[in-house]
């Protein structure tokens, strides 16, 4: 991407080579871009040489580093961290090398925060990815209270609800989320009942649908019995051409996808603010998904939003 102060884009750059092609000096054209000559002769000589690649900007690294560490160096900084587990103040002084320059080995190497290891191997904890959109789907279900009409104890303090064991019932939060892309997709319901599970998950297919995310290849849930014993789920699974994964007992984290997805429903829409009737929180989730799904936030993505992943070109944002 072009700095914030550059005259020319990509595109800018294409008309220029487009303008010099027509038969104009190139002084001539420079000056109606708003750029010198020899600016203009830089791209010119880029797109003589490169073709269309040469107009894309290139990266400032310098071609030799002569003073980077050396290879054996880092080696032994990152054999420090993962066997002793001793920060950059501690790995300084063994090796003699500045605290700031133990911290760049270990950023450049994905080291610098203990829990990104495995601390018994000392190994770096890789998280797996697809490879497209729609190979695989994580599904949830979430349990919420409901919101009692003028508002609960978050809007009224807890003084004023003494009763806890009184309750409203429970929403249930049905939630979908794209292994690859992380599209989520998400409905309020009474219950978690297997025809709810299932009708859930075709009108979740039919949104990603519309996402151009044509074929769902596998469905990744817990051990919940709608899930293991129910007909009318493997029904809907068959109907969409879909294999049924289940994740170990006890075993949370390999749903990881949707149950992080949970925890910011649960910060972002559920608890971002006192509700006073249990519709206005039910309304408040298309909002929500919409900016989830469509507006920078996913951290995994390098703060790009999941629909980049599924409507752009292959690989662009991997």
């Amino acid at each position: 991407m072009s700095h914030r102060n550059a005259r020319l884009t990509v595109h800018g750059r294409r008309l220029l080579i487009e303008r010099v092609l027509s038969g104009r000096p190139v002084a001539h054209v420079a000056a109606e871009m708003g750029i010198s000559r020899a600016t203009a002769h830089k791209w010119l000589r880029h797109w003589r040489t490169e073709g269309e690649v040469g107009l894309h900007d290139r990266s400032s690294r310098p071609c030799r580093t002569p003073h980077r560490t050396s290879p054996a160096v880092e080696d032994l900084v990152c054999r420090l961290r993962q066997d002793r587990k001793l920060g950059p103040a501690r790995i300084g002084p063994i090796l003699g090398l500045p605290v700031s320059t133990v911290h760049r080995i270990l950023v450049r190497h994905g080291l610098n925060r203990l829990a990104l290891l495995d601390r018994p191997t000392g190994q770096v904890i890789r998280r797996y990815e697809r490879s497209h959109p729609g190979e695989l789907i994580h599904v949830d279900v979430k349990k919420l209270g409901r919101i009692p009409e003028g508002g609960g104890w978050r809007v009224h303090g807890r003084a004023a609800r003494p009763n806890r064991r009184h309750t409203t019932g429970f929403d249930y939060i049905h939630s979908a989320v794209d292994d690859h892309s992380r599209l989520a997709y998400s409905e309020v319901h009474g219950d978690e009942k297997a025809t709810t599970c299932a009708g859930f998950l075709r009108r979740a297919a039919a949104f990603f649908t519309t996402c151009d995310i044509l074929r769902i290849e596998r469905v990744l849930t817990d051990n919940a019995w709608p899930y293991r014993k129910s007909l009318a789920w493997q029904q809907a699974l068959a109907d969409l051409g879909a294999s049924g994964k289940l994740t170990r007992i006890y075993r949370p984290q390999t749903n990881g996808k949707v149950e992080r997805f949970n925890r910011t429903l649960l910060d972002e829409w559920a608890y971002l603010r006192p509700y006073t009737t249990n519709q206005e929180r039910t309304e408040a989730l298309a909002d929500f998904l919409h900016t989830y799904n469509h507006h920078p936030c996913h951290t995994a993505l390098g703060g790009h939003p999941p629909i980049n992943r599924v409507n752009n070109a292959p690989g662009q944002y991997n």
